[in-house]
């Protein structure tokens, strides 16, 4: 075990199922003290007992990450309980699904809380404690912010805002040692992808789409999200680094083939 967040304390969003609890546990794994955040307190406690049954340290902090109230909360309890702050991941997601002619403004502004506003929240609340620690910024976006699907415009547009706000994160912080990055997943085995693919067929269909061929499984993007939070990529920030079996870099062209 390299242990190369040894000393450190992060805040992860969303850790109670999928690339977030994945994430908690890979960073509890090479030794930082994890703050599991998301609205769920009984998810967050199940993922803290794997941490601490496995010798990791863990605090359960359930928070709705678009309430400003409740993230000032959220980097208090880390700092008040481990003394430091030194990475954040914003992974939590509200995604509110609507075809664009017909969508509610509700749902729509809906999409922008939780990954959008929610992540500029916390990025603001910890900018202290992360200049102080020469920290590490980490969101998660999606392929949806890079490419348009049905039905999905609003969360594209939330994810592709994010990527925006990473990048003026990264410039603006910079020289104050704090560096911003994103991870952009495609298809994981996660409960939200499992709710969509409710059968075999689409699950191997999805499959047959990526062309490594299969599903990713969350710990592939926590290992992603672990490397630019540690400090293995001291001289990366501003980055995208898309995460997704090599989805995005086909381009399709129907039933031609050069074989």
């Amino acid at each position: 075990m390299c242990m190369r967040l040894q000393g450190k304390v992060a805040i992860i969003t969303g850790a109670g199922q999928g690339i977030g609890a994945a994430t908690a546990r890979r960073f509890a794994e090479e030794g930082a003290a994890v703050v599991l955040a998301a609205r769920s307190a009984d998810k967050l406690a199940a993922v803290a007992a794997e941490i601490e049954a496995a010798g990791g340290r863990a605090l359960v902090q359930p928070t709705d990450i678009a309430d400003e109230a409740a993230v000032k909360a959220l980097v208090a309890a880390a700092v008040g309980t481990f003394g430091r702050l030194d990475i954040v991941v914003n992974n939590a997601v509200l995604m509110v699904p609507g075809m664009l002619a017909k969508h509610d403004t509700k749902g729509w502004r809906q999409n922008f809380l939780v990954s959008l506003d929610g992540a500029m929240f916390l990025m603001r609340e910890a900018h202290s404690q992360l200049r102080e620690n020469n920290g590490a910024v980490v969101n998660v976006s999606s392929v949806c912010g890079l490419l348009g699907s049905m039905g999905t415009a609003g969360y594209s547009a939330a994810k592709a805002a994010m990527l925006a706000l990473s990048r003026n994160a990264a410039i603006e912080w910079g020289k104050q040692g704090i560096r911003v990055n994103s991870v952009i997943p495609g298809a994981f085995l996660t409960p939200a992808t499992e709710s969509v693919l409710q059968d075999d067929a689409s699950r191997k269909a999805t499959a047959q789409s990526i062309p490594v061929g299969r599903i990713g499984d969350p710990r592939e993007c926590a290992n992603a999200i672990l490397f630019l939070a540690s400090d293995e990529a001291s001289y990366i920030t501003g980055a995208e680094l898309v995460v997704d079996g090599g989805r995005i870099a086909e381009l399709n062209t129907g039933s031609a083939s050069w074989e």
